[in-house]
């Protein structure tokens, strides 16, 4: 006979372990129950059940290392000289778009 459950062991940030567990009690609604939904939704749609990707965080120039601006900034410069650009007013589009997109 098969065992009714089985058990999964998994490591959480203790703040994120407390904030969810919070909010669950809330809600009257055990992690297990939780826990059992999400591989149960992983099974429906054969993969992870909500977006997984690289956020699109800007980062302020006091956020980068020096490498990273100066290679940056050379990169923008090669482009320039070599009259690899477009016009602004789709750069500023472009600009207006992803803003949307990071604040929504």
């Amino acid at each position: 006979m098969a065992a009714k459950t089985a058990n999964v062991l998994a490591r959480v940030e203790p703040d994120v372990k407390k904030q969810a567990e919070d909010i669950l009690n809330q809600l009257g609604i055990p992690a297990s129950v939780v826990i059992n939904m999400l591989y149960k939704q992983i099974i429906i749609k054969k993969g992870v059940p909500f977006p997984v990707s690289l956020s699109k965080e800007l980062v302020a120039r006091d956020e980068m290392g020096k490498d990273t601006f100066y290679t940056m900034m050379a990169k923008g410069l090669s482009e320039a000289k070599a009259n690899d650009s477009r016009p602004a007013v789709d750069a500023i589009a472009d600009l207006k778009r992803d803003i949307k997109e990071w604040t929504s």
